[in-house]
Order: C-alpha cells, then sequence, then structure tokens
C-alpha cells in the first residue's frame, strides 16, 4: 500500500478546487445566463425580500440603485471559489448587469448556494460602484452585512452605511457572513 505524501494530497486538492471552480463559473459564454433569465431571477429574489423582511419593500424604494445576484454559487475543497451573475436595479428598471466572484483558501468542503441584495442608500456610493472596472467588497467601499430578526421593521430602521447587503440562502437570512474580498464587474447580457 502506497501512502500519498503531502505535495500530491495538495496537488489533488488544488486540482479538485480548480475544477469546482471552473464549473461554478461558467467559463464557456454558451452556458452563461441570458439577460431575460437573470431578470426572471432578480425578480423572484426581490419579491422574497419583500415578502420575507417587513418593511423590505419600504426600504428597497429608498435605495438609489439595488445589485441583486439571485444564485452565487460556492464550492471548494480547502480552496474554494464563488461565482453568480447579477443585475443592477434603478427605479425598478435593470441599468447594467454584473458578475460576482470570490477566491478563499482555508478548511472547507462542499458546495452552496446563496442569493446577495447589495442595497445603495448613498447615491455617491452607487455613482462611485458604477465608475469602477472590478469593484471589490472592503477595499473599494465597505457594505453593511444586515442581520435581521423576524418581526423587526426594516424601514423604520435608520442605517447610516452606505451599502447594505442582504444574504439568503434556502433557509431565509443568513447571519454571521461577510462579502469582504467579493469582486464585482460589469458583464454584457
Amino acid at each position: 500500500m502506497r501512502v500519498q505524501g503531502f505535495g500530491q494530497i495538495c496537488l489533488s486538492a488544488l486540482s479538485i478546487s480548480v475544477l469546482a471552480l471552473c464549473i461554478i463559473t461558467n467559463a464557456d459564454p454558451v452556458h452563461a445566463a441570458s439577460a431575460e433569465q437573470i431578470n426572471i431571477e432578480v425578480d423572484a429574489v426581490l419579491d422574497d425580500f419583500t415578502q420575507k423582511i417587513k418593511g423590505g419593500k419600504r426600504f428597497l424604494q429608498k435605495a438609489h440603485g439595488v445589485l441583486v445576484f439571485p444564485r452565487v454559487i460556492k464550492a471548494g475543497f480547502f480552496l474554494g471559489g464563488e461565482y453568480g451573475e447579477g443585475a443592477l436595479r434603478i427605479h425598478n428598471k435593470t441599468i447594467e448587469y454584473y458578475n460576482t466572484a470570490g477566491a478563499s483558501i482555508g478548511l472547507q468542503m462542499g458546495a452552496q448556494s446563496k442569493s446577495i441584495v447589495l442595497v445603495f442608500l448613498k447615491e455617491q456610493a452607487l455613482a462611485d460602484f458604477r465608475k469602477s472596472d472590478g469593484w471589490e467588497a472592503g477595499v473599494d467601499g465597505s457594505v453593511a452585512v444586515i442581520e435581521w430578526g423576524v418581526g423587526e421593521d426594516l424601514s423604520t430602521t435608520d442605517i447610516q452605511e452606505p451599502i447594505a447587503g442582504f444574504v439568503f440562502n434556502n433557509q431565509g437570512l443568513m447571519f454571521n457572513l461577510t462579502l469582504e474580498g467579493a469582486k464585482f464587474t460589469k458583464i454584457v447580457r
């Protein structure tokens, strides 16, 4: 029986991670979501947001813009990556399409899917985001990831950060997450 060395194990883990990242990033443009598909999924996420979060509809009406990623897939085996496509809406109209991508290193195994809603509460934050060529959370601007409890009314809360972020999975609003290091890049659809 042959025992693999540490280098071979690391190479295997790296190979699996690279393969997972290639799969989730849809490197083949033929499989990329169409503008119509992204818009349908964005509508569904925003409907879910306004139904599950008390005051969510009024809160979104105060926003200067809303960036929605309906499905961000994260996968990894020690090295991980995540990818998703979404749309920026201003006054309920899709203005531009974006992707989000990120990489991570550490103890991780498996895959998960989540939805991300970024709400631009300050006009300057939205303008800076739109001018950038590859905006990175925590570097180009901060995002306050909101942890919201059942029964609280979002529209009555005064959030001081210029950008508020909400992360959902199948069970609802996710807690104790960060968007630091996530990169957002404009795409053509």
